[in-house]
This record gives structure tokens, C-alpha cells and sequence, in this order.
């Protein structure tokens, strides 16, 4: 449970420290849904980005900006290779809303063969994933009122 814990807040850690605001192309924009042709995303620009920045540690296996789901690989923090982490965020909605965004996050640990098998992930871990991505998309909306 300890170690399960530490590697949940070295996860979040290494994205907010690691999140930047690089810019992608066609990836800025505000919290409202384009009148018209959309032209952009089909999910809320805010949250997308705050996705990419706070996982932007975690290798990137897929990510859909229509259908608002972002996929990352296996991620080994160097501190604790014996476990790894892989997840994908849902952005559900055009809105900036906490219930617009969803965390699923596999875990495996080694066994003593060295194979990898699952393993329970704390519950507070996608919580606090989706509030760091949530903080940071509320940062970027600030940013860009000014």
C-alpha cells in the first residue's frame, strides 16, 4: 500500500513538474463550443491540453481529439522498476467541468519470474491525476482571459 501510494504521488509529481505549456497546433482555443463548421477538437481545447502537459512524462500511444480519448504506454518511474503504470483519460464534453474528464490507470508489478501481472492501483491515484489535469486546464483558461 505504501509503495502503491509512493508511486501515485511520483506519478503526479513528475507530470506537474514535467506539464509544460508547449503548444500543438489547432489545440489552443476557449471553453465554448465553435458556432458553425468546428474546425478544431471535439472536446473541450482546455482540457485536452492540461491532458498532454500534467501525463506528458508517460510515452503517448494514442490520442483522438475528436473522440476525446488519449491513450498512454507503460510508464516505469527509474525509482521503482519494479512497477509500471499505463492509463487513458476520456475527456467527455466540449465544457471545462470536473465530470468532463475520466482517469483509468492500469497497474503491474514483477513477479519472482520477472513477468509482469496486474495489480490493484489506488483509488485516490485517478482522482488525483484528474484534479492535477483539471487544475491545469483551469490554469490555461486563465491564461488565455487575460
Amino acid at each position: 500500500m505504501v509503495l502503491v501510494r509512493g508511486a501515485a504521488i511520483a506519478l503526479i509529481a513528475s507530470g506537474l513538474m514535467l506539464g509544460g505549456c508547449g503548444g500543438i497546433p489547432g489545440f489552443g482555443g476557449g471553453s465554448k463550443p465553435a458556432t458553425g463548421a468546428q474546425t478544431g477538437i471535439g472536446v473541450n481545447a482546455f482540457l485536452w491540453r492540461a491532458t498532454l502537459d500534467t501525463l506528458s512524462f508517460m510515452p503517448l500511444a494514442s490520442a483522438d481529439p475528436w473522440g476525446g480519448v488519449v491513450n498512454y504506454d507503460w510508464y516505469t518511474d527509474p525509482q521503482t522498476p519494479n512497477e509500471r503504470f499505463k492509463a487513458t483519460v476520456f475527456i467527455l464534453d466540449t465544457r471545462l467541468r470536473a465530470d468532463a474528464l475520466n482517469v483509468t490507470v492500469t497497474k503491474e508489478v514483477r513477479d519472482a519470474t520477472g513477468g509482469w501481472v496486474g495489480a490493484p492501483v489506488a483509488a485516490q491515484t485517478e482522482t488525483d491525476l484528474e484534479n492535477a489535469i483539471l487544475t491545469k486546464a483551469r490554469q490555461l483558461n486563465l491564461s488565455t482571459a487575460r
